[in-house]
């Protein structure tokens, strides 16, 4: 009996599993099924006479002494392949032009073969923007350490590391990482050692607030929520698997997660003291508004900038600046002329009509 059939296991390389997850998410349904990010249950409190200037309302913001023009994160999508390079330049140059931040996919393709560094190196065409290094947390139990970390950030210049927690994904995964195991302990003491500020963040299933809890007691800088309702990694992951039994076991879980509204709201409570960003499946101007609202220091999309940056920076530019028009034109319907008042505009939830409770 093959057991490393059974267990999902197969060869590959990081470089292959990249430009695999690129078309899949570009090809298939890989949204979450039967959960939504739960921003749909809140409404703002319309003002009708909202006295203020739209032309002049101010989404800035300063963070990690870099400035940004609006809350905004290009979340981490890719790098390690010839087509992910261009994919990132065409993103970084884009967030250049916006002002608006931005974070590459895991370096470990890099790390491995550091002829695909320039597929991560975006500091060219953006000389300005924040810049977000990333690497899976897991890898510190696979030899990982504060080396890596530092080789990943001055491979592109960051500003901040990304460590992002994927456990589903990873059991799932073709060839997954399976140890988890006193993780905590080895983030903690990256922490420690980096000189730049370290953020964690999920994938799409969100982060509970004992979890965010512990990393905020640990030095983290800010938590990335990552929530359910956007792209599933489990469906990804399963159009990858060609055991069929995987691929089902994969399936299951679409639906898993927190939705990314609840993910918010309850690490927000639970870790008042440190920024916290917000992503999985904001679409749209007013999602993020609403995570704003909510207690989203900055607001992350990734799938929906995929396909035009497949393209050009025009492209990714006229699609996130028809996002941060939306996010403007929410603030001005909400009598909000910049981020701290967006931050306490009444919201309600749509069930009870009660206003959510700041």
């Amino acid at each position: 009996m093959n057991t490393d059939k059974i267990k999902g296991i197969m060869p590959e390389n990081t470089e292959t599993r990249k430009a695999d997850h690129i078309n899949i998410v570009l090809s298939e349904d890989v949204q979450g099924k039967g959960i939504t990010t739960g921003f749909e249950r809140f409404f703002f409190e319309h003002q009708a006479l909202p006295e203020i200037d739209l032309d002049k309302i101010d989404l800035s913001l300063t963070l990690w002494g870099k400035k940004l023009q609006a809350p905004l994160l290009m979340s981490s999508m890719t790098g390690g392949t010839e087509s992910a390079g261009v994919i990132n330049l065409h993103l970084a140059e884009a967030a250049q032009a916006l002002g608006v931040g931005m974070g590459v996919g895991s370096q470990r393709a890099a790390l491995e073969q550091s002829n695909l560094a320039n597929t991560y190196q975006v500091r060219k065409v953006a000389p300005d923007i924040l810049l977000l290094a990333n690497l899976g947390a897991v890898q510190l139990n696979y030899g990982y350490g504060v080396n890596e970390a530092r080789r990943a950030v001055e491979m592109i210049a960051a500003d901040a590391l990304i460590l992002h927690l994927n456990p589903l994904q990873e059991a799932v995964q073709p060839g997954g990482d399976r140890l988890w195991c006193n993780l905590y302990e080895k983030i903690e003491s990256l922490v420690t050692q980096l000189e730049v500020p370290v953020i964690i963040k999920e994938v799409g299933n969100g982060i509970s607030p004992s979890v965010a809890r512990r990393l905020a007691n640990c030095g983290v800088a800010a938590i990335d929520v990552a929530g359910a309702g956007g792209t599933s990694w489990s469906e990804v992951e399963a159009y990858r698997q060609t055991d069929a039994l995987r691929k089902q076991i994969a399936h299951g879980f679409a639906s898993w997660g927190i939705p990314t509204a609840l993910t918010l709201m309850e690490v927000r409570k639970a870790v008042p003291e440190i920024p916290i960003f917000a992503s999985g499946g904001i679409r749209t101007g007013v999602d993020a508004a609403k995570a704003i609202a909510l207690g989203a220091t900055l607001v992350g999309s990734a799938a929906p900038l995929l396909s035009p940056a497949t393209n050009q920076a025009q492209t990714v530019y006229a699609k996130f600046a028809l996002l941060i028009e939306e996010l403007k034109i929410a603030a001005f319907c909400t009598g909000s002329a910049n981020l701290e008042m967006l931050s306490q505009a009444p919201l309600r939830r749509q069930d009870t009509w009660e206003l959510v409770p700041r």
